[in-house]
């Protein structure tokens, strides 16, 4: 049952590309009859260059889009842009990005690589019954694209590279990031009821992952925070149940617990021994809070024994402005060793302004607690060795990007950004007392 569902979404991936492909016309994409496609409870914005551009005017039909990977939901007014088309009784989406990078950061941990971060977005929808049927794949080349199993990225830590621990570098994206089926059940005019399977997925956690969330679109490196915050948004083996009356949505989820191993072309399975729940509200058209709990059973491979009780809270707004979007969050997440009490907190605020239809500037400040897998400095965990939170490290990022060109479908930006640290006296004999990090790069996002 499980590989007939592999190959059913493995096949939505495939006709959606190709019948986007086959139905471009012009500046803007178009359905077989020559009319711009529409999903269910989805509003056409204002035209930005070549643009399609959407948002919706309520939480239920902003959910129903499922423009983020999982169950997630950002605020209403929040735009997304995309190629459509239809096929039949289907309404076929694509959408995604990648950057090609340049990173260099200065200090003696720090390091320098050219990479790519990237992901891709295949959707396919349509009516069934009382409801709305939503097959979506989503795919990253980060496994070929970032090489070492890493890229750099001072003071971040989480999951395994070569047995070792991961230390000042951020791990790529697995090849299948998520394979789903979603069904939404309108109850009523105000009532949704949502179903979700998805042998790889995002559970009811946090806010919209990062690589999806509109306060981050432009930057192309993981927060610090990454593993407190939204690193559940691919775990294997997810079922969530959603219920939406109005502006407030409760969601539950059952998962596997395990974080994806570091071999990024297989799909990780194994039991449902996890469990989130979360409760969401959109009390206005810019406005998207969130709260959410999760245990999650052994979620380190090199902490087998360890549970981890993990809570997010989060605020978001999003303003459209003329000629751009003002999209920021605020949000705190925290771990705890569910046996041991170790207990780390994350807070990060991000902010992205697009501003005169081409330009974006952002912010990205972070407070996170680090744990002595610090100081192992990427060397195997000694005999006895635990892990214990013990520092805070702050980091404060500032970056620009204008977007250059006009190839049809297809947005291209140039930019950078700056990072620089606070760092604790603990690590200045390590980090040095400023270290800093600055990176380029090529932006392109089908448009």
């Amino acid at each position: 049952m499980r590989k007939m569902f592999l190959l059913v979404l493995a096949a939505t991936s495939l006709l959606v590309s190709s019948q986007l492909a086959l139905a471009k016309d012009g500046g803007r994409d178009m359905n077989m009859s020559g009319q711009a496609p529409s999903m269910p409870g989805m509003a056409e914005g204002k035209m930005g260059h070549d643009a399609m551009s959407m948002n919706s005017h309520s939480l239920v039909a902003s959910l129903l889009q499922h423009a983020a990977s999982g169950t997630d939901a950002e605020p209403n007014s929040t735009p997304f842009q995309m190629l459509m088309t239809t096929w039949g009784s289907w309404t076929l989406m694509f959408h995604g990005e990648a950057f090609v990078s340049e990173m260099q950061q200065s200090g003696s941990r720090g390091a320098g690589k050219l990479f790519s971060t990237n992901w891709w977005m295949p959707m396919a929808q349509r009516k069934f019954g009382k409801g709305t049927l939503t097959l979506r794949t989503m795919l990253s080349f980060e496994p070929v694209t970032v090489s070492d199993r890493r890229y750099p990225e001072l003071f971040q830590q989480g999951e395994t590279a070569f047995g070792r621990p991961i230390v000042d570098g951020q791990h790529p994206h697995d090849f299948f990031m998520e394979l789903a089926a979603l069904y939404d059940y309108r109850a009523s005019e105000h009532t949704l009821v949502t179903f979700y399977a998805a042998p790889l997925g995002d559970p009811a956690m946090g806010p919209a992952a990062y690589p999806h969330r509109a306060s981050a679109s432009e930057n192309p490196i993981a927060p610090l925070g990454h593993h407190f915050q939204d690193s559940t948004h691919i775990a294997a083996d997810v079922v969530t149940l959603g219920v939406t009356h109005r502006s407030v949505r409760l969601e539950a989820s059952g998962f596997h617990g395990r974080e994806p191993d570091e071999f990024r072309w297989n799909i990780n399975s194994g039991k449902m021994d996890s469990w989130s729940a979360r409760v969401t509200a959109n009390p206005g058209q810019n406005w998207s809070v969130q709260y959410s709990v999760a245990q999650m059973h052994s979620p380190e491979e090199l902490a087998p024994a360890a549970d981890i009780r993990r809570m997010t809270a989060s605020v978001q707004y999003n303003r459209p402005l003329p000629g751009g979007n003002w999209a920021t969050l605020l949000l705190w997440g925290r771990n705890q060793d569910v046996s041991g009490g170790n207990v780390g907190n994350s807070y990060l605020l991000e902010s992205t302004l697009r501003f005169r239809e081409r330009n974006y500037a952002w912010t990205r400040i972070e407070n996170v607690d680090r744990t002595n897998e610090l100081l192992l400095g990427g060397d195997p965990e000694p005999p006895g060795f635990s892990e214990r939170y013990f520092t805070r490290v702050q980091a404060y990022t500032a970056g620009y990007e204008r977007e250059v060109g006009h190839i049809p479908h297809l947005s291209t930006a140039l930019g950078g950004q700056f990072t620089w640290y606070g760092v604790p006296d603990v690590l200045k004999p390590i980090y040095g007392k400023r270290p800093v990090g600055g990176i380029v790069f090529l932006r392109v996002r089908p448009h």
